[in-house]
């Protein structure tokens, strides 16, 4: 028995909150004896089983003990929720990590005053990750290490690599000490469910990559908990009723559809052809090309699965900036503007096929089929809706699968609910689309005002579908089918009102997405039978991943790996000097052909060319390894494998310290220069003036921008 295996099991004082449900406090009573997965549906009070772990086993990392625990959430929006409900319910010193808090910048010595300070620190997967493999923390310093969410432990995902790169290889030492592992989750499937006959296969997977050191001496070493009768689950969380709601799908008019794109084409064509008249740079007239080209795709969905004026909210929704939305992300003021005009442009183009007139009011949305104006699609998402008016307290959510619909749906029921009702909309994005992201104070009112009962219906991509904390739904529309169980289970969840329904938009004559919809139905009950089942099958031990190298530092323990070098090699040159008109990146020259690679560094790099020949499959991950280890020979890399150098200063704070004086010949503002014939062979020199007032009042002063030949 290792000395971990002394402490926990010295552990025999379970420490169950009073109000927790029976099912809870047997899930604890069984993590106690050993590493669990948690198998419950969404609302069931996983987060609660974890919690009263933390609180069980707190003897072990209370200050001034150098240990503590990490809970893990899949996205950024979980770790504040997932930390106040441990300082609500604990007396725990709680730590909260997002990568926006510039933690990969941080050293050795912040890390430890983070240690030093927190027994819990609940943060994202990848900076976890990323701190293992800088050994700023190791992982014998972890007492309990909880995945939330973890069906998200597969393939190349942090989770993953956390546990096949650190905890499985210290549970092959003898000596080894690891943490306690939880994990939780809705369902450890997250696959089509194209064969039922595969999911314990699956579950089986999940089980070995989550083990433990106990599966060294004992054949059960990991369980998957989860109720034997869902009745005993069904008295605390009500489960919804599944069913289809089936629509004939209607496409526009071909020649409406036909002139539509045709002028959306020419619009871009010629905005297009007006930017190459300019002289601009390569990076801004490309970020301007894709840009558009996304818009236009984004245009052409709305136009296709929802109709004319859905694709028109689209063109308006690009052309206008809201101050809790980010449209553009990154993008210079030319190019937002350039883009805005050309939205601006598409909406007036589309606007001229839009009849006008009382005939064609917002409320009358059978006329509105026949045209394409809206497709049948929407006009089964009205009906549906319209059914439940009777319902006073109504909570629907909406999930869809684009953020552009997510966005147009809300404009379209709030222009259309409130002739029937008082049902006020919102919707709710990711960040994960290249065209739109919303902030996540924005999320959070949304979902708050949901609570509340200010907004009836929310309309969310898979944002809302996976641990956020959202007020129980009585109904819940999968307005585009889910793209896997575990997307349909945690969906489905959503509706935890008593006699709550949940409603799927198929296609009529779509016999493959029904079928797949009513394998997911039975899916859930197949899990769950596997699952008990299999409970005395001991896990495998996973195999030795032959894929990669490793580099190892001796003296640290950082390591830096064949999936893991390339995303170095780029922080690597984001941390060399730069400016606004310069940032050094790597370059490739790849020919898969011959397996040959070259790797060209920034010139104020150490090390400026390195040059790999092998496997065609995997030559940009070594190449990017080579150069790492030559790297840090070199001494570019410290022994914690991350930049020796000091954070650059912002641009700000140069032009406050420093006389900017570099030539730049190839940067020309196009805001300028447009505006007059630039001369060729000329050096401009520009000179910002910031005013500022001292007056008391609304006095202002505009900047002063001088230009000198």
């Amino acid at each position: 028995m290792t000395i971990v295996d002394m402490e926990i099991e010295s552990a025999d004082q379970v420490s169950p909150l009073p109000f927790a449900r029976s099912y809870q406090v047997e899930a604890l009573e069984k993590a106690m004896k050993r590493n669990t997965i948690v198998y419950l549906e969404t609302g069931s009070g996983k987060t609660l089983i974890a919690i009263m772990l933390l609180r069980s086993y707190a003897y072990l990392f209370r200050k001034p003990s150098p240990c503590f625990s990490v809970f893990l959430v899949p996205q950024v929006v979980l770790v504040t929720q997932q930390a106040e409900a441990l300082k609500r319910h604990t007396d725990l010193k709680v730590g909260m990590y997002w990568g926006s808090m510039g933690v990969d910048f941080w050293d050795a010595p912040t890390w430890k005053q983070e240690v030093d300070t927190y027994e819990v620190l609940v943060m994202t997967p990848a900076i976890l990750l990323s701190a293992l493999r800088h050994s700023f923390l190791t992982l014998n310093m972890i007492k309990v290490l909880i995945f939330d969410e973890c069906h998200h432990a597969r393939g190349n995902h942090a989770y993953a690599c956390i546990l096949k790169e650190f905890y499985h290889k210290e549970l092959k030492s003898a000596t080894s000490v690891v943490p306690r592992i939880f994990g939780m989750t809705a369902s450890p499937v997250k696959t089509k469910g194209e064969n039922l006959d595969s999911y314990w296969k699956k579950i089986h997977e999940l089980e070995s990559l989550m083990n433990s050191k106990v599966a060294l001496f004992s054949s059960c070493v990991l369980l998957v908990y989860t109720c034997e009768n869902e009745s005993v689950l069904a008295r605390f969380v009500p489960f919804s009723t599944p069913s289809f709601k089936l629509y004939q799908h209607m496409e526009i008019p071909s020649s409406t559809r036909a002139g539509i794109i045709a002028e959306l084409e020419k619009l871009a064509k010629e905005h297009l052809f007006a930017l190459s008249t300019l002289d601009l740079k390569s990076s801004t007239v490309n970020s301007i090309k894709k840009r558009l080209s996304k818009i236009c795709s984004s245009i052409t969905y709305c136009l296709d699965e929802l109709g004319i004026l859905m694709a028109l909210k689209a063109a308006q929704s690009f052309s206008v900036s809201q101050n809790d939305f980010v449209l553009w992300g990154q993008l210079e003021n030319f190019s937002e503007t350039s883009i805005k005009k050309f939205c601006s442009n598409a909406s007036q183009a589309i606007l001229a096929y839009i009849p006008d007139g009382p005939y064609w009011s917002v409320a009358n949305i059978e006329r509105k089929l026949e045209p394409g104006l809206v497709t049948s699609k929407i006009v089964c998402l009205v009906e549906s809706l319209l059914g439940y008016r009777s319902l006073e307290k109504i909570r629907c959510i909406i999930f869809v699968e684009r953020v552009i619909a997510a966005m147009v749906l809300e404009s379209f029921l709030n222009e259309i609910l409130p002739t029937y009702n008082s049902w006020k909309t919102k919707y709710v994005a990711g960040n994960n689309s290249g065209l739109q992201s919303q902030t996540r104070k924005k999320q959070n009112e949304t979902v708050e005002d949901f609570r509340k009962g200010l907004v009836n219906i929310i309309v969310s991509t898979s944002i809302l579908e996976e641990g956020l904390d959202v007020q129980s739904c009585n109904l819940v529309v999968g307005f585009d089918p889910a793209s896997n169980i575990c997307s349909f289970i945690q969906s489905q969840g959503r509706a935890r009102m008593p006699n709550s329904d949940y409603l799927m938009m198929v296609e009529s004559g779509d016999m493959v997405t029904q079928s797949r919809l009513k394998k997911y139905i039975s899916g859930a009950k197949r899990m769950r039978e596997d699952s008990l089942s299999h409970s005395l099958v001991p896990c495998q031990p996973l195999p030795d991943d032959s894929s990669g190298e490793v580099y190892r530092v001796d003296s640290t323990g950082a390591i830096v790996t064949f999936s893991s070098s390339v995303s170095l090699i780029y922080f690597y040159c984001s941390r060399l000097p730069s400016d606004e008109y310069f940032k050094p990146t790597p370059r490739f020259d790849i020919d898969k052909d011959q397996g040959n690679c070259t790797l060209y560094l920034p010139k104020s790099c150490q090390v400026k060319e390195v040059k790999f020949q092998g496997n065609g499959n995997v030559l940009k991950q070594a190449v990017c390894l080579k150069a790492c280890i030559q790297l840090h020979q070199a001494g570019a890399l410290t022994d914690h494998l991350v930049p020796d150098m000091v954070l650059k200063e912002t641009v700000q704070q140069k032009l406050g310290k420093i006389h900017y004086d570099t030539e730049q010949p190839s940067y020309f503002p196009p805001e300028l220069v447009s505006q007059f014939s630039a001369l060729p062979q000329t050096t401009y020199h520009f000179y910002s003036i910031r005013m500022k007032s001292e007056f008391p009042g609304n006095l202002h002063f505009k900047d002063i921008l001088l230009i000198k030949l």
